[in-house]
């Protein structure tokens, strides 16, 4: 059984009925450990010992936040700037973080349509989160595509939100157990486009 390590990072999360979703369809499942970035360190000051230490005891390394002006939420830049040290995280020594599952779980404000070439944003979600995989690569993780929730702002219905928190929670319950397909996992848009034939049935 795999170890996870969610990393939560939203300012406002008690604005967030997505957020709130996703985070309470995972929270106390067996090998998932949760850290609320925000409520930890609300004033940046990041303990750099025991992220780094969270990390290695985990296999699985995600950041969930809401999508910020095509980036992250300010204190995700933080971790990154002071957590991943040289000959720590990357280096001819750094491989603390070799073969660790990453990637992200966004929700954004725009539907689906508008993360495309042809759409308003003119790049997709998995473009936008192409420093994450440049991260992971000098990293040595395994990196794989985001699991995102567009169309936020336009307030999705309750029952849909609903269906995104059980989506995350068998993507996670089929990570900690190992049923997915990795190669497979690493060619998709998104990582929750197809669950059933990523996942197929527990």
């Amino acid at each position: 059984m795999k170890k996870i390590l969610i990393n939560f990072a939203h300012p406002a999360k008690s604005r967030s009925s997505v957020n709130k979703t996703l985070r309470k369809a995972v929270e106390g499942l067996e090998g998932v450990t949760l850290n609320d970035l925000y409520q930890a360190y609300p004033d940046f000051m990041i303990d750099i010992e025991r992220e780094k230490q969270l990390s290695e005891e985990h296999d699985v390394i995600i950041f969930q936040y809401p999508l910020y002006w095509y980036s992250t939420p300010s204190i995700v830049k933080e971790w990154f700037d002071l957590v991943l040290e040289h000959d720590w995280a990357y280096g001819s020594k750094g491989n603390a973080l070799k073969g660790k599952l990453f990637f992200q779980v966004i929700s954004a404000g725009g539907d689906g349509a508008s993360y495309q070439k042809e759409g308003f944003n003119e790049f997709s979600l998995k473009e936008l989160s192409a420093p994450f995989r440049a991260t992971a690569k000098l990293c040595k993780l395994v990196w794989l595509p985001p699991f995102a929730i567009t169309g936020v702002h336009s307030g999705l219905p309750t029952a849909e939100i609903l269906r995104h928190g059980e989506s995350y929670r068998r993507t996670i319950i089929a990570l900690r157990d190992e049923r997915v397909d990795i190669e497979q996992a690493k060619l998709l848009e998104l990582l929750n486009a197809d669950l059933n034939q990523l996942i197929g049935s527990e």
